[in-house]
């Protein structure tokens, strides 16, 4: 067996329909499809005008979004930035983060070292 593995994120399952989201979003968390221990890939699409339903944090997992399509703004615990294609953006774990999509929609790749359940959704968290 090779020691590598080659997907396609569209050939990923969508997340978003199974948690009611769809509206708003895809989400395609790759790394089991990958086949990867350590490191943790996630391909989120944002729709125009929408935003993720909700923030969340990490207790040890730093992140790096990257947008790879369009534009739109990620808040980043009281700051609101705008970010556009090419865009990468180093998270420190404890940090909350939530992203809206532009007038074209955003797509944002997220990468990062995968620790076990780590993480806290946090509901309502940006609101106008």
């Amino acid at each position: 067996m090779a020691d590598y593995t080659h997907l396609n994120l569209s050939e990923v399952k969508d997340s978003a329909p199974g948690f009611g989201m769809d509206d708003a979003q895809e989400a395609r968390f790759a790394r089991e499809d990958l086949g990867a221990e350590q490191t943790g890939l996630s391909h989120i699409k944002v729709k125009p005008g929408k935003r993720m339903p909700f923030g969340h944090k990490h207790d040890e997992a730093e992140e790096i979004y990257v947008v790879v399509a369009g534009s739109g703004r990620i808040k980043l615990d009281d700051e609101i930035i705008d970010v556009v294609e090419l865009d990468a953006i180093r998270i420190a774990p404890e940090v909350g983060r939530c992203i809206e999509g532009g007038p074209d929609g955003i797509a944002v790749l997220a990468v990062g070292a995968h620790h076990e359940n780590d993480g806290e959704l946090l509901k309502d968290w940006w609101t106008d």
